[in-house]
């Protein structure tokens, strides 16, 4: 359950919005008539007039659900919860209409109340949204509504004007400050998309105590926009994320570290390969070549003449004769 809080200034333009819309259905009012718009809208201007000076006399709710919820949505729970919410917000003795709509798959009620109480008393707007907030969940808890995961399940294409402003710049802040290393980064990154960062600083000193981003004609405080985007929490994030960049970078380079070092060692004990010099193949030639050479060599020695016995010849027989039987001239 979630819910919107708009102040305005015409009952007409916001009743004949409410009540006028295809297939409305009025569930509950108080102090007004409800037979016709006209009706409506004299009665919630009749009472304005206790209190001229107030402007925007105009408050105007809107109470949605999760489609998850329908089934526990029947008519009475859903005004039973509109005046308990009233309750709680501090919305009282005063003039209301309940209206449900049924344009969109989710179930939701708008609720217009006069600001001007029944005894003329201005029925105050101070921190408001801030309440709703906090309204809406106690109430989601207590009754055991669907409770989404966080705005990342909000349909973005459904919101107009502030809303749609508002989720836009969440969007873009949480985007920026993943890749942001400081908060002046993140003011660059934001103003490429045409959001311009305020810091507010307390006194006339450089310490600063707060943020806020306008986009256009809207502009919101950072807490306003999320609680995770005030400046404490957004110079926490940013820090958190530059420390994880750093641990991821650092870790990346270890993981390849250690994989070369391990490349080096299967290449370390790998066997060494020894190449040997084979000897060159003996071709058909070379071997008809040797064995030619063998043969004709062979037919040389057979053919070769002794020596005859020349005088000298003798002498070297007589004399290696002589010494192998120990005669010595």
């Amino acid at each position: 359950m979630i819910g919107k809080v708009i102040t305005g200034k015409s009952f007409s333009g916001c009743i004949r919005y409410v009540v006028q819309k295809q297939d409305a259905t009025i569930l509950d009012a108080a102090g007004v008539r409800i037979q016709e718009s006209n009706q409506m809208i004299n009665d919630f201007n009749l009472q304005r007039k206790y209190n001229p000076n107030l402007g925007k006399a105009v408050g105007h709710i809107v109470l949605s659900w999760s489609a998850n919820d329908t089934a526990k949505l029947d008519d009475q729970v859903m005004v039973d919860l509109a005046k308990e919410y009233l309750q709680r917000m501090k919305i009282k003795d005063t003039q209301y209409l309940v209206v449900k709509h049924n344009d969109r798959e989710h179930p939701h009620l708008h609720i217009v109340y006069n600001r001007v109480d029944n005894n003329g008393k201005t029925i105050s707007d101070n921190f408001q949204k801030q309440r709703n907030v906090q309204v809406a969940k106690e109430l989601t808890l207590k009754h055991g509504f669907y409770l989404s995961s966080g705005k990342e399940q909000v349909k973005r294409q459904q919101l107009r004007g502030a809303d749609k402003v508002k989720y836009e710049l969440f969007d873009a802040i949480r985007s920026a400050s993943k890749k942001a290393k400081s908060i002046d980064e993140l003011k660059l990154v934001l103003v490429k998309n045409g959001i311009v960062t305020h810091l507010k600083y307390k006194g006339n000193t450089k310490e600063v105590q707060g943020i806020s981003f306008s986009k256009g004609e809207y502009k919101f405080k950072g807490s306003e926009i999320d609680r995770s985007l005030s400046y404490a929490r957004l110079v926490l994030a940013i820090e958190q994320q530059r420390q994880h960049n750093l641990e991821k970078r650092l870790a990346d380079q270890l993981r390849e570290a250690i994989r070369n070092n391990e490349q080096e060692k299967e290449v370390s004990q790998q066997p060494e390969r020894k190449t040997y010099l084979k000897p060159a193949p003996e071709t058909h030639y070379l071997k008809t070549a040797l064995s030619a050479g063998k043969q004709v060599f062979g037919a040389l020695l057979a053919n070769m003449p002794e020596e005859e016995d020349t005088p000298e010849v003798k002498r070297r027989k007589r004399k290696q004769q002589e010494q192998s039987q120990g005669i010595s001239r």
